[in-house]
């Protein structure tokens, strides 16, 4: 493992060694509010039709306990998926906690071309960070947006949010989490803020219904 992979995986378990602490001495029993199942969320979003796709055993052992649910959204004029991954940790006290698609993207001959922030802003909720990846395979290309969302906070950084992780544990005994992933397929020769720009409006249907899956 490079050295710089083995020191962010260090410094995360440090920090979820630090939640699991405080957890332990901050209250007799962790808290789990009331919240409806992931694999609940809706398949209708707006003009987008949703199919499950199922998840490998080994994969969802990879992943630990949790729930998970990846979706093919479709609209009516647009043969093209627009792929939703969401991920909730209940508790990430155990060590359990999310996997960044920053250590898996590289895979199944799919290669990072391109990285960046940016700044997601929708309707009736503050603007937070995301990370956009470019990945590519031969010819063709896919948009990944992806962020961590607990407690109706995004972020764009896996070390801010093990250090929310931490504050949260302290301040809420809890230490729920979740990755949210939308990926799309880009034309040929389509620029990447324009994939940006098509990829949009769907997250801005997922967003607002995200507290009741992954509670505030």
């Amino acid at each position: 493992m490079k050295t710089g992979v083995a020191a962010r995986f260090a410094l995360a378990a440090a920090f979820i060694a630090l939640a699991a602490v405080l957890l332990q001495v901050h209250g007799q029993g962790e808290i789990f509010p009331a919240r409806l199942p992931i694999r609940s969320f809706p398949m209708q979003l707006g003009a987008w039709s949703g199919v499950e796709r199922p998840i490998d055993k080994s994969v969802l052992e990879v992943l630990g306990p949790g729930e998970f649910t990846v979706r093919d959204y479709y609209r009516d004029d647009d043969p093209e998926p627009t792929n939703l991954y969401l991920a909730y940790f209940p508790s990430q006290r155990t060590g359990d906690s999310i996997h960044s698609p920053r250590n898996c993207i590289p895979g199944d001959g799919w290669t990072p071309i391109g990285s960046s922030q940016i700044t997601i802003a929708v309707p009736g909720h503050a603007e937070f960070p995301a990370n956009r990846y470019i990945i590519a395979k031969g010819d063709a290309r896919r948009l990944v947006l992806y962020w961590f969302w607990a407690h109706d906070r995004g972020v764009a950084s896996e070390y801010w949010a093990k250090f929310y992780l931490v504050k949260d544990a302290l301040h809420m005994n809890r230490s729920d989490g979740a990755l949210v992933r939308i990926v799309i397929n880009m034309q040929p020769g389509e620029a990447v803020d324009a994939a940006q720009q098509r990829l949009m409006p769907f997250a801005a249907d997922v967003i607002p219904l995200l507290n009741d899956y992954i509670p505030r």
